[in-house]
């Protein structure tokens, strides 16, 4: 018996009406940013080609964001609300939102709920982790010194960490 290999057919390069079917799909099935989106188009197009008249992403964009397909602020304060949730600190959102390409005039109220919410996201990271209150024995120096990093990875600023990461099991920090 003989296997068959099969080659793939490559894919025909892309106009202003695929790119723009790309674009609805891809914004369709992910919250995305405006940067994201414009990396993602520009992938596709050095991936496949272009045939035609020179792309304008840019254009396509903007009224993307025009039509409220795609919305900087408001993808923000989702990111910052799912990061909170999830216990990382106002450090840690501030990092995704600029890796995401979301500019300051974008973020600064998700900045401002991730500093509003910065305790019960410490404490929430500290739940999640068994760190300090919510461990369940008592933590060696050395452990002691592997959760107060692991607190500042998460984002969290060293006061915060500390009073967690010192807190007796069973006694929340104040």
């Amino acid at each position: 018996m003989s296997i068959k290999t099969r080659q793939k057919q490559a894919k025909p390069p892309l106009n202003a009406t695929k790119l723009r079917d790309l674009a609805l799909h891809y914004v369709g099935r992910y919250a995305t940013s405006t940067a994201k989106l414009s990396q993602y188009l520009q992938r596709k197009i050095r991936e496949r080609g272009w045939d035609g008249p020179v792309a304008d992403i840019d254009a396509m964009i903007a009224n993307f964001v025009e039509l409220g397909y795609v919305d900087d602020a408001g993808f923000a304060a989702a990111r910052a609300r799912s990061l909170t949730q999830r216990g990382y600190g106002l450090r840690r959102v501030n990092e995704d939102l600029r890796a995401k390409g979301i500019d300051e005039a974008d973020s600064a109220d998700a900045r401002d709920h991730a500093a509003a919410e910065s305790w019960q996201a410490a404490e929430r990271f500290a739940r999640r982790k068994r760190i300090g209150p919510y461990a369940v024995d008592e933590a060696t120096p050395e452990m002691r010194q592997k959760q107060l990093q692991a607190f500042l990875r998460a984002g969290h600023g060293f006061d915060i960490a500390r009073k967690f990461v010192e807190a007796q099991s069973g006694r929340p920090p104040e």
